[in-house]
């Protein structure tokens, strides 16, 4: 089974509607290799050391910590929780705590 990182990036890339190739380009990767190098990581054959998950991430707004969530419940709190302007964050985590 993929791994949770090769999962995510790829509905993280599908949902912000853009190619392999065209990720791999805006993080730095040669045009020549981009789409390949995404789908190896995508497929879960490769795995981004952190930099480049974080430069990812970055391009796919979302939080890098999504993409090493353990489970479906906990990279949803992760988005959403990212989602959030600071203040609501402090509140956020504020409740959460309480709980």
């Amino acid at each position: 089974e993929r791994s949770p990182l090769a999962r995510r990036l790829r509905e993280a890339r599908v949902a912000k509607g853009i190619s392999q190739k065209r990720l791999g380009i805006e993080i730095g990767i040669d045009p020549s290799s981009a789409s390949p190098r995404i789908n190896q990581y995508e497929s879960g054959k490769y795995l981004p050391d952190f930099l480049v998950a974080e430069r990812l991430a970055v391009h796919l707004d979302v939080p890098v910590t999504y993409f090493y969530a353990e489970d479906e419940q906990m990279a949803e709190m992760i988005l959403a929780f990212g989602a959030l302007p600071r203040r609501a964050r402090i509140e956020a985590l504020r409740v959460v705590k309480k709980m």
